[in-house]
């Protein structure tokens, strides 16, 4: 797993036994920097695609992606019409599926995508209606052997809470924190569950958002062993052997 440091934004990169598959890529400017790091891996191939929703910090740049890469197939939430943002770059991502046959597929809860000797179990959204698009975010599990990883993009309190009585949880080595550390997520009541020994934040340094939130980082740091930012740590991988898990990180800005 490699938590690729986009600035204010998100992108995962994640692989097992040559099988590929990228959560998000961050804002439009850096899709050349995510395709250059894909490409001095060795990617040629993405089999599948998770855009957890539609805001440019996670998917500004994500038709670039889908015309640079074979493509297998792309994960998208389920939003209600009249909630579906009117964005130029969520219009020139559903264009560049089209025109490079790319299939898209909507979340569903329990659904599973196979990633080589992975396994990752969508566990939201669950359906339900939201007044913020952040909790229809594409959430999912991750299991490899003994280690189980959480991803659950910009999902606020209200979809982990959905989350929480799906009851598809439990304690995760890693946790890749929501909503790049707000103080609307990650709660209580969620890291009370999963209590991850590794968690990872994704932001820009100095953002006005003022993300990570000190309270999320109190809870944070309470449970997990190590807290890694990418604004502060750059990039950050993780390599498992389906028992233990390594951990590095670049230090590099985007």
């Amino acid at each position: 797993m490699h938590f690729i440091n986009v600035g204010q934004g998100d992108c995962t990169f994640i692989a097992a036994n040559g099988v590929t598959m990228l959560v998000d890529c961050g804002e439009e400017e850096v899709s050349g920097y995510v395709v250059s790091y894909l490409r001095k891996l060795g990617v040629g191939r993405l089999d599948h695609v998770i855009a957890t929703h539609p805001h440019s910090d996670h998917m500004g740049g994500m038709y670039r992606i889908i015309d640079v890469f074979d493509v297998g197939d792309v994960i998208i939430p389920h939003i209600p019409d009249e909630q579906m943002p009117d964005t130029l770059f969520y219009e020139r991502f559903i264009d560049s599926c089209e025109a490079n046959n790319v299939t898209i597929k909507e979340a569903a809860v329990g659904q599973t995508v196979d990633i080589g000797s992975a396994k990752a179990e969508i566990v939201a959204p669950d359906g339900s209606f939201y007044e913020d698009i952040n909790n229809y975010s594409v959430s999912f599990v991750l299991t490899h052997g003994d280690v189980r990883c959480l991803f659950t993009g910009d999902a606020e309190a209200e979809s982990e809470a959905a989350m929480l009585q799906g009851g598809r949880l439990g304690k995760m080595t890693i946790y890749k924190a929501g909503h790049h550390g707000s103080a609307y997520s990650s709660t209580e009541e969620l890291i009370d569950v999963i209590r991850p020994k590794i968690s990872v934040i994704s932001c820009g340094r100095e953002n006005s958002y003022g993300h990570p939130a000190r309270s999320t980082l109190k809870r944070l740091t309470e449970v997990s062993d190590k807290v890694l930012r990418t604004d502060v740590d750059g990039t950050v991988t993780a390599e498992s052997d389906g028992r233990e898990i390594k951990i590095s990180s670049g230090r590099k800005a985007a």
